[in-house]
């Protein structure tokens, strides 16, 4: 969590956000949808050195599904198409009723991680997720009676402060998400990177996420400050202007911009490792 583990060489989790819940192929005609879809983009990024797959999974209509079936069916084609990748289910809300959001945690096996959102945010004009205290420790409970390693997704510093009222009920190291973009998000700038960096506890480990162009610049400053990346189409459709994205390529380029600042990528065993998995 320091610019000295920066200077040690401590390895970088790249983690790949295949697919999110929001959007579809209207916007991304490549976004990976289906489950052999979504398989064969983690097995990409596996390739290209991604240590984690965050995953969503949707209806046969490309919406959005939440039911433990759907994403059994997802988990079980990512894990016969990859060698030994974590995977990590989505419990993240927008516009979704609490009793659903659970149903990714009961996966058999369970995934070794989860995301855990930590407070309310709002997206476009009619989508919010609402992540009340009584929704986050019902999840968090859950994903503790099942072994599971909660993600904190600390939307702005607020729910830097809800992540605070957790943190003695977690194992160690405590793993924040810290998420940056428009809307009721952190506006994304290196300053407030560096201001929520200096914020978190002693041994916390935090990886860092930048909506749109903002990915690249402060997933970078991430790996100087000894954090972790995430990328991936559910944050970002493009590789440069005019230039869409595909999942593969932008793990690509996170592993070489980290090989090239001096951090080693973090294989997924040494990810669990460092995570406590």
């Amino acid at each position: 969590m320091t610019y000295q583990e920066y200077l040690d060489g401590k390895p970088a989790i790249v983690t790949a956000a295949l697919t999110g819940g929001i959007q579809g192929k209207e916007t991304h005609p490549g976004l990976p949808e289906t489950p052999d879809e979504i398989a064969a983009a983690a097995a990409a990024c596996e390739d290209a050195g991604a240590a984690i797959v965050h995953l969503h999974a949707r209806r046969e209509n490309g919406e959005r599904a939440f039911s433990t079936e759907r994403f059994q069916t997802v988990t079980d084609a990512v894990r016969d198409a990859t060698d030994d990748v974590v995977v990590q289910h989505s419990t993240g809300g927008t516009a979704a009723p609490a009793a659903l959001r659970a149903e990714p945690l009961r996966t058999d096996p369970a995934p070794e991680m989860a995301s855990l959102d930590m407070g309310p945010m709002n997206r476009g004009r009619r989508l919010t997720s609402e992540n009340t205290r009584d929704t986050i420790d019902g999840l968090h409970g859950e994903m503790r009676d099942h072994g599971i390693k909660p993600e904190l997704e600390v939307f702005n510093n607020g729910h830097l402060n809800e992540s605070f009222r957790i943190l003695d009920d977690l194992d160690d190291p405590p793993y924040l998400n810290l998420v940056f973009g428009p809307g009721t998000l952190t506006p994304p700038s290196p300053a407030n990177l560096q201001r929520l960096v200096d914020q978190l506890p002693d041994g916390a480990e935090f990886n860092v996420l930048g909506f749109g162009r903002h990915q690249l610049p402060l997933t970078t400053q991430s790996l100087l400050l000894g954090g972790h990346v995430r990328v991936g189409l559910e944050d970002n459709s493009y590789y440069a202007d005019g230039d869409r994205a595909t999942n593969e390529r932008l793990v690509a380029r996170a592993v070489r911009v980290a090989e090239e600042l001096g951090r080693p990528v973090a294989t997924p065993d040494e990810a669990r490792e460092l995570l406590g998995l």
